[in-house]
């Protein structure tokens, strides 16, 4: 874009464009969960979230208007700080925006683009590996079902179950599925999906290694 026409845009036009975006924070880890579990990773959380988990561990990241906006160069400038590759792009509800300028530009520089989405909003972006984790408070877009890789379900209560094959149904045949314990319950449901997976060997487990590490 040239640099007249991103002058005369105004902050709500660049949001929507994707070229500037709500950083709640950016940090680098360890990631935790799922498929790159134990790889070092730049995690970028985008601020603002409409799906309202009561579960959440991130609330403070619901509201969006809380969190400074920069541009995808800043956001990327940033990454390349770090020794590590892989970028983590959450939130949040990271596709409450258009995700394409950044992950152009993060793949142009040379990182591995993920993503973790509950798919509440119209898939965009280029991904090498869509986290697909559907909630049970709002639909997923329908987008989101060609697109994942990885199938991970928060298992809060035994209706979970049921709610992880349902989507399980719609996602593809390549599409990897985990089941992981909701935190707070994680020493109640751990035995139940254990037994489950036992059962459902299609399934594999998830856990929140991080959090067993204390890692942030």
């Amino acid at each position: 874009m040239h640099t007249l026409d991103l002058v005369a845009q105004t902050t709500p036009q660049l949001v929507a464009s994707g070229l500037q975006l709500p950083i709640m924070e950016a940090f680098y880890t360890i990631q935790g969960e799922g498929r790159f579990t134990g790889h070092p990773a730049y995690f970028i959380r985008l601020g603002g979230c409409d799906v309202g988990c009561v579960w959440c561990d991130v609330k403070e990241s619901w509201e969006a208007a809380k969190w400074p906006l920069l541009s995808i160069e800043k956001i990327v400038e940033d990454a390349l700080a770090f020794p590590g590759r892989l970028v983590v792009i959450t939130g949040g509800e990271p596709l409450m925006y258009n995700l394409d300028p950044l992950t152009k530009l993060l793949k142009k520089k040379g990182f591995t683009t993920n993503i973790e989405t509950s798919g509440a909003h119209p898939f965009s972006g280029d991904f090498d590996w869509v986290c697909f984790s559907p909630k049970k408070f709002k639909k997923p877009h329908p987008s989101i079902y060609a697109e994942a890789d990885e199938l991970k379900v928060v298992i809060y209560n035994k209706s979970d179950f049921d709610f992880a094959e349902d989507h399980a149904k719609l996602v593809n045949e390549s599409c990897e599925l985990r089941l992981q314990p909701e935190w707070s319950k994680s020493s109640k449901l751990t035995p139940e999906i254990i037994e489950y997976v036992k059962n459902h060997p299609t399934w594999k487990i998830s856990l929140q290694t991080h959090k067993f590490m204390d890692i942030p």
